[in-house]
Order: structure tokens, then sequence, then C-alpha cells
């Protein structure tokens, strides 16, 4: 029913699979999310697959870190929507969230669209 929340959802599970790659479903209130994911580097890049609107899909690489020589730290380590469907959640400028103490990125829709919670306060 949520197209944002089970597109993080499978992020979040291949993230922790340390899978490479994932597809989710395309639109454009997500594209901008991952451009927004992209700049501030937790996924390498992400493209549109597919020609038809009913079948369009984009497909996310996703980005590691390694820690020795087989193990991979993914760079999301944790995804959480706050605002959802059924319950909207609405903050000003002074009240948007501080993720890891400013390490973590927080990603707001604003009137001037998708941002980061340091952007939106600027």
């Amino acid at each position: 029913m949520d197209p944002i929340s089970d597109a993080l959802t499978k992020i979040r599970n291949a993230s922790r699979a340390c899978h490479p790659v994932v597809d989710v479903r395309c639109s454009r209130l997500f594209t901008q999310i991952l451009e927004v994911l992209k700049r501030e580097g937790f996924i390498q890049t992400y493209k549109i697959i597919g020609e038809d609107p009913a079948s369009k899909r984009l497909r996310v690489y996703l980005k590691y870190a390694k820690r020795s020589s087989s193990k991979k730290t993914p760079a999301i380590t944790q995804i959480i929507r706050i605002s959802k469907p059924g319950v909207r959640t609405y903050r000003k400028a002074a009240e948007l969230p501080r993720v890891l103490g400013g390490l973590g990125v927080a990603v707001v829709s604003t009137s001037k669209g998708i941002l980061t919670e340091r952007d939106a306060y600027r």
C-alpha cells in the first residue's frame, strides 16, 4: 500500500544481507530520495530499468566499506520512516531531528523538494 515504506524495507533488507544491488518500484518521489542518498554517500548510484510505466523499476547499487578481507560493512546501517500515510508528522525547522549527533542524515520533504535536515534548516 505504501511504495516508499516498501522501497525502504527492500533497501534495508538488501543492505543487511550484503547484496550489491536491489530493485524497487519507480516513482518521482523515491527518485528524489535516492538522489539525496547518493549525494550524501549512502549509495553508489541508481538507474531506471524498463520503458513501460507499469513495469519501471529503480536499480539501486548499495555501498559498502571493507572492514577486513571478507567482511563488508554497509553504508546504510538503519532506515526508519517517521511520517507514515496513516500518521503524518510535521516539524518546524528548529525541531528537525539530529541523526547520530550529526553523523547520520534525516531526509525530509519540504516545499522546496526532498532535502537533508541540514539543508532544510538552512
